[in-house]
């Protein structure tokens, strides 16, 4: 009896406990509820428990990942921590690498092993490109122009080394954390990106046909130089001047094999080596006659007819807009980018500046188009062996330029692409596509066989692409993708680059023609 009391009590004091709980819980929930939340079901619940675990494996996964990244020798470890790092990553490149997909993707694999440059050795790069073989023709700007053609070696310098900087302002967009992040690769996209959505395609086939001249007529000047020089510093040996172009070419069918901007940096330091050596002598030479400087030969005045080819020259002689996209994207530290482009081209505008100064006070109104024909034949001979090596050095980075540029228009663009992809899976080139190269060193030789005029051809290449690559294009995209964001001083010198760059083509364009129409209808050899 007792214990049957017992258990009676018990269970209504379990009941009574229950209604409590649930009336409890009742009031809770309508709290929540009346607070925005709602509580959580037995099927919820589990799903709660279930986030839990896999927040648990993510985080734990993430710590992993930052452990990998800093033993791989991730920059970004010390002052701002993950998040920061990443932000930063995406800014200047100098954070942490990404961390690999954990289903090993071959594209991750290929991006982390694509070999990276340092800004020393971009910077190479630049000056071997704006201190090529045209400086050896600003002395006779300075004859054609006086102070006018030295102003405007030092203008020429300063309006590309902005519109460098600009050009590669167009690469990026702010994310919606404000942090810059570079959504363009090259060139071709940014004058897509301006061209959409009305023409989505045209600017880039604009600006391939304008980069595909500018680059393979550089290669042929270099091979047309070659030579030229080869053949006046050797008149007495049985070989002309296609034999001697001929030899020269045999020596650039190595480029072919190129596949990185690394092996090509390494070329670009010889060149700057032997162009230090070019300078040394010429500039040696001209302060050895200082004593006999005209200095009343340098006038303010211009040769209406002349001084227009003098500026393509000058434009040409600063053309690197072309490569900047893929320096800046190869280089290791992009924020490093305006620092290197200011001191590249400072130095060179020095350079530039004084050795045609130097040159036209020496040789005044005797200065030639090439200021080595004005030297003695014993220095001149010494001077020329430099100079090919130089244009053989020089060869490879227009070279592969215009490489990555047909490569990526008619073999690489995703599924689009005429023609099926150069590279294997394993990232080795294929046998035709390494035979297409070398079919593009075969052309340049035969376009410097049968055009051998190098100041016309320099000139008219300055005017038509130089001036549109250097000048045009980069002005005008910068104002229609950043309208918004720029001061008015900014688009005030963009718009006056686009105005005098056009001015600047027209005429030189115009002049370049006529001496080349003069030259093949009068039989006129270099």
């Amino acid at each position: 009896m007792a214990t049957l009391i017992r258990s009676k009590l018990s269970n209504k004091l379990s009941n009574a406990a229950t209604t409590v709980s649930n009336k409890s819980q009742a009031k809770v929930s309508g709290m929540f509820a009346r607070m925005g939340f709602q509580a959580a079901t037995d099927e919820e619940g589990l799903g709660f428990v279930a986030c839990d675990d896999l927040d648990y494996d993510h985080r734990q996964g993430m710590q992993m990942d930052i452990l990998t990244t800093d033993e791989i020798g991730g920059e970004g470890s010390g002052d701002g921590g993950g998040l920061d790092g990443d932000s930063h990553y995406q800014r200047d490149g100098t954070g942490p690498p990404r961390s690999g997909s954990k289903d090993g993707d071959p594209a991750n694999e290929l991006t982390e092993d694509k070999p990276k440059i340092t800004a020393w050795e971009a910077g190479w790069n630049v000056t071997n490109a704006i201190q090529g073989m045209f400086v050896l023709g600003l002395p006779y700007a300075i004859l054609h122009g006086g102070y006018l053609g030295l102003f405007l070696i030092i203008f020429a310098a300063v309006v590309c080394c902005y519109t460098g900087k600009i050009l590669i302002a167009c690469l990026y967009e702010e994310d919606e954390d404000g942090q810059l992040v570079r959504v363009r690769d090259s060139y071709v996209d940014i004058a897509n990106a301006c061209c959409a959505p009305r023409f989505p395609s045209l600017g880039g086939h604009i600006v391939n046909v304008a980069q595909i001249i500018e680059l393979v007529m550089t290669c042929i000047l270099y091979v047309v130089v070659s030579g030229n020089l080869m053949y006046n510093s050797f008149p007495n040996m049985p070989i002309s001047q296609k034999s001697w172009a001929i030899i020269a070419t045999a020596a650039l069918l190595p480029c072919a094999f190129l596949k990185s901007l690394k092996a090509v940096s390494k070329f670009s330091l010889l060149c700057t080596m032997a162009h230090f050596v070019i300078n040394v002598l010429v500039i040696a030479y001209c302060l050895s006659r200082a004593r006999d400087w005209a200095w009343d030969k340098v006038k303010f005045y211009i040769d209406v007819k002349k001084f227009p080819i003098s500026i393509g020259i000058i434009v040409f002689s600063y053309t690197s807009q072309i490569f900047l996209p893929s320096l800046e994207g190869n280089m290791s530290k992009p924020s490093e980018f305006h620092c290197m482009m200011n001191w590249t081209h400072i130095a060179a505008c020095i350079l530039k500046g004084l050795f045609a100064l130097v040159a036209y006070l020496t040789w005044a109104d005797t200065t030639k188009e090439v200021i080595t024909d004005n030297l003695p034949s014993t220095i001149r001979a010494v001077v020329n062996l430099f100079l090919v090596a130089k244009a053989l050095l020089s060869y490879p980075l227009p070279f592969f330029a215009a490489v990555e540029v047909f490569e990526k228009s008619f073999f690489q663009d995703g599924g689009r692409a005429a023609f099926p992809a150069c590279y294997a899976g394993d990232g080795r080139i294929k046998s035709w596509g390494l035979s297409l190269r070398c079919l593009l060193v075969v052309f340049t030789l035969l376009m410097a066989i049968y055009v051998p005029h190098f100041a016309l051809l320099m000139g008219l290449t300055g005017s038509l692409t130089g001036a549109g690559l250097c000048f045009l294009l980069p002005s005008l995209f910068h104002l229609r993708l950043l309208w918004r964001k720029l001061l008015w001083h900014q688009v005030f010198f963009d718009v006056a680059i686009f105005v005098i760059g056009g001015i600047c083509s027209i005429s030189g364009f115009i002049h370049s023609v006529e001496g080349l129409v003069e030259a093949f209808q009068y039989n006129i050899q270099e």
